[in-house]
């Protein structure tokens, strides 16, 4: 073989092994980006939160992590901090996602009144709230129907949460009546995303979120 050949045949196993490394990269890279998108759909919860209505618990702008199966063989519990799809934003068609602490099970009455939860008329003790609670603390009842939650945010004076959605929702047009917006106060199971569990930012305060239970 003359060496102008040789030097052809060079230059094109060169060329053909700088293309298989090429492609073994995109490869690598295509895997890398469906992983995390199933991971991110089917597994992971990462949410960072945009409002004060959990703090001190969760800070506006803390970055939390979560698990989207925790509720696949076992039932959301009092106490846990879940994200789920906003009751009125999801009946206008969006899929906005909030977080919250379950407070009301299946089945049970819950009533506010100066300050205090009661579940089926027993006191619930609230170690996370965040300061003195003043704003909307008192005469609220409600009866959670069956596969139903009651969700309510630690910082009980600066949150949206099931006290006032019956009212947006007439508000906003999505229940014409009281009577009818009142089912707007509980999330259904199938709308719990996922249970959060761990915040990840910032670095100073990366941790558990249950340090207080």
């Amino acid at each position: 073989m003359s060496d102008q050949k040789k030097e052809n045949s060079s230059e094109e196993k060169k060329e053909t092994t700088l293309a298989a490394e090429i492609l073994s990269w995109v490869e690598v890279i295509v895997v890398a980006v469906v992983l995390a998108l199933l991971i991110d759909g089917f597994i992971i919860i990462n949410a960072t939160v945009p409002s004060g209505s959990m703090e001190k618990t969760i800070m506006t702008g803390d970055r939390v992590l979560g698990t989207r199966f925790a509720y696949w063989f076992s039932a959301p519990k009092r106490g846990d901090i879940v994200v789920f799809r906003y009751p009125v934003d999801e009946a206008k068609g969006k899929k906005t996602k909030f977080i919250k602490r379950i407070i009301g099970l299946p089945g049970e009455t819950v009533t506010i009144s100066d300050g205090v939860v009661y579940i089926d008329g027993e006191p619930l003790e609230e170690n996370y709230i965040n300061g003195t609670w003043v704003t909307g603390n008192d005469g609220y009842k409600f009866s959670i129907p069956e596969d139903h939650y009651l969700m309510l945010g630690d910082n009980r004076n600066n949150s949206s949460d099931a006290r006032y959605w019956p009212e947006i929702a007439v508000r906003e047009g999505v229940a014409s009546s009281e009577a009818e917006a009142e089912s707007f106060s509980y999330v259904h199971r199938k709308k719990i995303l996922g249970k959060a569990y761990f915040r990840y930012w910032p670095l100073t305060k990366m941790g558990s979120l249950y340090k207080n239970k």
